[in-house]
Protein backbone atom coordinates (compact mmCIF):
# COMPACT_ATOMS: atom_id res chain seq x y z
CA UNK A 1 0.00 0.00 0.00
CA UNK A 2 1.59 3.42 -1.20
CA UNK A 3 2.60 5.88 1.60
CA UNK A 4 0.88 9.33 1.43
CA UNK A 5 3.44 11.69 2.45
CA UNK A 6 1.94 15.03 1.83
CA UNK A 7 0.45 16.94 4.32
CA UNK A 8 -1.72 18.60 1.24
CA UNK A 9 -3.54 15.71 0.66
CA UNK A 10 -7.12 16.04 0.63
CA UNK A 11 -7.68 13.26 3.45
CA UNK A 12 -4.97 14.84 5.67
CA UNK A 13 -7.17 18.20 5.35
CA UNK A 14 -10.19 16.16 5.89
CA UNK A 15 -8.70 15.17 9.53
CA UNK A 16 -7.71 17.95 10.20
CA UNK A 17 -10.96 20.00 9.32
CA UNK A 18 -13.20 17.53 11.33
CA UNK A 19 -10.72 18.11 14.59
CA UNK A 20 -11.28 21.61 14.19
CA UNK A 21 -14.74 21.94 14.22
CA UNK A 22 -16.87 18.81 14.82
CA UNK A 23 -19.60 17.64 12.97
CA UNK A 24 -22.48 19.49 14.63
CA UNK A 25 -25.00 16.80 13.57
CA UNK A 26 -22.99 13.86 14.99
CA UNK A 27 -22.96 12.17 11.81
CA UNK A 28 -18.82 12.16 11.51
CA UNK A 29 -16.70 11.42 14.43
CA UNK A 30 -13.18 11.71 14.56
CA UNK A 31 -11.32 8.81 16.65
CA UNK A 32 -7.96 8.67 18.17
CA UNK A 33 -6.32 5.47 18.95
CA UNK A 34 -6.80 1.66 18.93
CA UNK A 35 -9.21 1.31 21.61
CA UNK A 36 -11.51 3.96 19.71
CA UNK A 37 -11.70 2.25 16.33
CA UNK A 38 -11.98 -1.34 18.13
CA UNK A 39 -15.09 0.02 19.88
CA UNK A 40 -16.54 1.67 16.96
CA UNK A 41 -15.69 -1.77 14.86
CA UNK A 42 -17.87 -3.69 17.52
CA UNK A 43 -20.42 -0.75 17.53
CA UNK A 44 -21.01 -1.60 13.80
CA UNK A 45 -20.72 1.91 12.86
CA UNK A 46 -19.10 2.71 9.00
CA UNK A 47 -15.80 4.17 8.18
CA UNK A 48 -14.98 6.88 6.47
CA UNK A 49 -11.13 6.25 6.55
CA UNK A 50 -8.77 4.75 8.71
CA UNK A 51 -5.41 6.09 8.81
CA UNK A 52 -2.21 4.30 10.16
CA UNK A 53 0.81 5.29 10.60
CA UNK A 54 3.44 4.06 8.94
CA UNK A 55 6.17 3.48 11.41
CA UNK A 56 3.52 1.24 13.16
CA UNK A 57 1.98 -0.26 10.68
CA UNK A 58 3.56 -3.73 11.20
CA UNK A 59 4.04 -5.76 14.23
CA UNK A 60 2.24 -3.30 16.95
CA UNK A 61 -1.57 -3.24 18.18
CA UNK A 62 -2.34 -0.38 15.44
CA UNK A 63 -1.29 -2.71 12.35
CA UNK A 64 -3.43 -5.46 14.10
CA UNK A 65 -6.62 -2.78 14.54
CA UNK A 66 -5.94 -1.62 11.18
CA UNK A 67 -5.89 -5.28 9.72
CA UNK A 68 -9.45 -5.35 11.63
CA UNK A 69 -10.67 -2.28 10.23
CA UNK A 70 -9.63 -3.72 6.52
CA UNK A 71 -11.50 -6.91 7.27
CA UNK A 72 -14.51 -5.00 8.44
CA UNK A 73 -14.44 -3.13 5.01
CA UNK A 74 -13.31 0.02 5.98
CA UNK A 75 -10.70 1.90 3.60
CA UNK A 76 -7.25 2.14 5.85
CA UNK A 77 -5.02 4.45 4.57
CA UNK A 78 -1.05 4.61 5.49
CA UNK A 79 0.79 8.03 6.19
CA UNK A 80 4.10 8.82 7.11
CA UNK A 81 5.00 9.70 10.65
CA UNK A 82 4.67 13.10 9.80
CA UNK A 83 2.02 13.32 8.08
CA UNK A 84 0.09 11.39 10.71
CA UNK A 85 1.58 14.30 13.14
CA UNK A 86 -0.77 16.48 11.13
CA UNK A 87 -3.92 14.41 11.25
CA UNK A 88 -4.08 13.46 14.95
CA UNK A 89 -5.20 16.24 17.28
CA UNK A 90 -3.68 14.78 20.17
CA UNK A 91 -0.07 15.98 21.24
CA UNK A 92 1.27 12.04 21.87
CA UNK A 93 -0.10 10.95 18.27
CA UNK A 94 -1.59 7.23 18.88
CA UNK A 95 -0.95 5.76 15.79
CA UNK A 96 -4.27 5.65 14.08
CA UNK A 97 -6.95 7.31 13.25
CA UNK A 98 -10.16 7.24 12.09
CA UNK A 99 -13.37 8.98 10.86
CA UNK A 100 -16.67 7.29 11.68
CA UNK A 101 -19.66 7.42 10.24
CA UNK A 102 -23.01 7.26 12.93
CA UNK A 103 -26.62 7.47 12.51
CA UNK A 104 -27.61 11.38 13.88
CA UNK A 105 -30.12 10.82 16.45
CA UNK A 106 -32.60 14.04 17.78
CA UNK A 107 -33.74 15.22 20.59
CA UNK A 108 -37.38 13.90 19.93
CA UNK A 109 -36.43 9.82 19.58
CA UNK A 110 -34.38 10.42 22.60
CA UNK A 111 -37.70 12.37 24.54
CA UNK A 112 -39.94 9.54 23.21
CA UNK A 113 -38.40 6.32 24.57
CA UNK A 114 -41.16 5.17 27.05
CA UNK A 115 -39.77 4.74 30.40
CA UNK A 116 -37.06 6.47 29.18
CA UNK A 117 -33.62 8.00 31.62
CA UNK A 118 -32.77 11.08 30.18
CA UNK A 119 -29.49 12.65 30.72
CA UNK A 120 -29.40 16.92 30.43
CA UNK A 121 -26.29 18.24 30.24
CA UNK A 122 -26.40 22.28 30.44
CA UNK A 123 -23.34 24.62 30.08
CA UNK A 124 -21.01 21.58 30.30
CA UNK A 125 -18.05 23.36 28.97
CA UNK A 126 -15.58 20.76 29.02
CA UNK A 127 -15.58 18.10 26.03
CA UNK A 128 -13.85 15.78 28.79
CA UNK A 129 -16.78 16.24 31.40
CA UNK A 130 -18.97 15.69 28.40
CA UNK A 131 -17.44 12.27 27.31
CA UNK A 132 -17.17 11.61 30.85
CA UNK A 133 -21.02 11.62 31.56
CA UNK A 134 -22.00 10.08 28.74
CA UNK A 135 -19.64 6.91 29.80
CA UNK A 136 -21.52 6.88 33.37
CA UNK A 137 -24.59 7.39 31.99
CA UNK A 138 -24.04 4.48 29.54
CA UNK A 139 -22.60 1.97 32.42
CA UNK A 140 -25.96 3.52 34.13
CA UNK A 141 -28.40 2.61 32.02
CA UNK A 142 -29.62 5.84 30.63
CA UNK A 143 -31.15 5.65 27.16
CA UNK A 144 -29.73 9.35 26.27
CA UNK A 145 -28.33 12.35 26.67
CA UNK A 146 -28.99 15.86 25.54
CA UNK A 147 -26.78 18.24 25.39
CA UNK A 148 -27.90 22.14 26.11
CA UNK A 149 -26.92 25.73 26.07
CA UNK A 150 -22.92 26.68 26.08
CA UNK A 151 -21.71 23.15 26.41
CA UNK A 152 -18.87 21.81 24.54
CA UNK A 153 -19.64 19.54 21.63
CA UNK A 154 -20.72 16.07 22.46
CA UNK A 155 -19.02 15.13 18.98
CA UNK A 156 -15.61 16.91 19.33
CA UNK A 157 -12.93 14.27 19.91
CA UNK A 158 -11.83 14.93 22.98
CA UNK A 159 -15.42 14.59 24.28
CA UNK A 160 -15.57 11.53 21.95
CA UNK A 161 -12.09 10.05 24.02
CA UNK A 162 -13.75 11.16 27.02
CA UNK A 163 -16.29 8.64 26.56
CA UNK A 164 -14.19 5.62 25.63
CA UNK A 165 -16.84 5.09 23.08
CA UNK A 166 -19.97 5.30 24.66
CA UNK A 167 -21.11 7.98 22.28
CA UNK A 168 -20.68 5.58 19.45
CA UNK A 169 -23.75 3.54 21.34
CA UNK A 170 -25.70 6.35 23.53
CA UNK A 171 -28.57 8.08 21.81
CA UNK A 172 -26.68 11.63 22.16
CA UNK A 173 -28.45 14.90 20.69
CA UNK A 174 -27.01 18.13 20.83
CA UNK A 175 -30.29 20.38 21.97
CA UNK A 176 -29.62 24.75 21.55
CA UNK A 177 -31.62 25.24 25.00
CA UNK A 178 -32.46 23.89 28.23
CA UNK A 179 -36.32 25.08 27.56
CA UNK A 180 -36.66 23.07 24.35
CA UNK A 181 -34.50 20.01 26.08
CA UNK A 182 -37.17 20.46 28.98
CA UNK A 183 -39.91 20.91 26.91
CA UNK A 184 -39.00 17.50 24.85
CA UNK A 185 -39.44 15.57 28.21
CA UNK A 186 -42.51 16.95 28.82
CA UNK A 187 -44.25 16.54 25.86
CA UNK A 188 -44.05 12.81 25.94
CA UNK A 189 -44.89 12.52 30.05
CA UNK A 190 -41.77 12.62 31.37
CA UNK A 191 -40.46 14.17 34.73
CA UNK A 192 -37.23 16.33 35.42
CA UNK A 193 -35.43 16.06 38.93
CA UNK A 194 -32.51 18.68 38.86
CA UNK A 195 -29.64 18.70 40.80
CA UNK A 196 -29.15 21.29 43.10
CA UNK A 197 -25.85 22.14 45.91
CA UNK A 198 -28.28 22.48 48.53
CA UNK A 199 -31.71 21.91 49.29
CA UNK A 200 -32.65 19.23 47.38
CA UNK A 201 -33.77 15.36 48.05
CA UNK A 202 -31.54 12.73 49.04
CA UNK A 203 -30.74 10.79 45.89
CA UNK A 204 -31.98 7.83 46.94
CA UNK A 205 -35.17 9.74 48.49
CA UNK A 206 -36.39 10.81 44.68
CA UNK A 207 -38.50 9.03 42.75
CA UNK A 208 -36.51 7.45 39.50
CA UNK A 209 -39.04 5.44 38.51
CA UNK A 210 -40.65 5.89 35.14
CA UNK A 211 -39.66 8.09 32.16
CA UNK A 212 -37.37 10.81 33.87
CA UNK A 213 -34.41 12.77 32.66
CA UNK A 214 -31.84 14.28 35.04
CA UNK A 215 -30.71 18.07 34.32
CA UNK A 216 -27.32 18.99 35.79
CA UNK A 217 -25.38 21.59 35.26
CA UNK A 218 -22.06 22.75 34.16
CA UNK A 219 -18.76 23.56 36.17
CA UNK A 220 -18.65 26.59 38.78
CA UNK A 221 -22.29 28.00 38.18
CA UNK A 222 -24.14 24.31 37.96
CA UNK A 223 -28.20 25.61 37.18
CA UNK A 224 -29.48 29.09 37.08
CA UNK A 225 -32.40 29.45 38.90
CA UNK A 226 -34.89 29.84 36.27
CA UNK A 227 -32.80 26.40 35.00
CA UNK A 228 -34.10 25.06 38.61
CA UNK A 229 -37.48 26.35 38.46
CA UNK A 230 -37.97 24.31 35.38
CA UNK A 231 -37.93 20.92 37.40
CA UNK A 232 -40.17 18.87 39.27
CA UNK A 233 -38.33 17.41 42.30
CA UNK A 234 -34.99 18.66 43.26
CA UNK A 235 -31.98 16.34 44.52
CA UNK A 236 -28.69 16.81 46.32
CA UNK A 237 -25.84 14.88 46.92
CA UNK A 238 -25.05 15.02 50.61
CA UNK A 239 -21.13 16.05 51.14
CA UNK A 240 -19.30 15.96 54.38
CA UNK A 241 -17.40 19.71 54.96
CA UNK A 242 -16.05 21.44 54.00
CA UNK A 243 -16.56 20.46 50.87
CA UNK A 244 -19.40 22.42 48.52
CA UNK A 245 -18.90 20.77 45.19
CA UNK A 246 -18.15 18.14 43.03
CA UNK A 247 -16.82 17.27 39.59
CA UNK A 248 -19.28 17.76 36.86
CA UNK A 249 -19.10 14.06 35.95
CA UNK A 250 -18.83 12.41 39.40
CA UNK A 251 -21.57 14.34 40.74
CA UNK A 252 -23.62 12.84 37.36
CA UNK A 253 -22.36 9.17 37.96
CA UNK A 254 -23.31 9.42 41.56
CA UNK A 255 -26.77 10.62 40.53
CA UNK A 256 -27.25 8.07 37.40
CA UNK A 257 -26.12 5.01 39.78
CA UNK A 258 -28.81 6.26 42.66
CA UNK A 259 -30.77 5.86 39.97
CA UNK A 260 -30.06 3.10 38.83
CA UNK A 261 -30.62 1.55 42.31
CA UNK A 262 -34.46 2.43 42.09
CA UNK A 263 -34.62 1.46 38.10
CA UNK A 264 -32.73 -1.92 37.60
Amino acid sequence: MPVINSRQNPVVRTFRELARQPDATGRRLLLDGAHLIREAIAAGVEFETVAVVASRSAGTEEADVARAADDYGARVLTVSDSVFAAMSPVRAPSGIVAIARREPIDAEEICRQENGFVLIAVDVQDPGNIGSLVRAGEAGGITGVLVCGASASPFSWKAVRGSMGSVLRVPVAAEPTIDAAVSCIRNHGGRVVAAVPRHGHDPDAVSWRGHVALLIGGEGSGLSEADVRQADELVTIPMAEPVESLNVAVAGAILVYAARRQRA
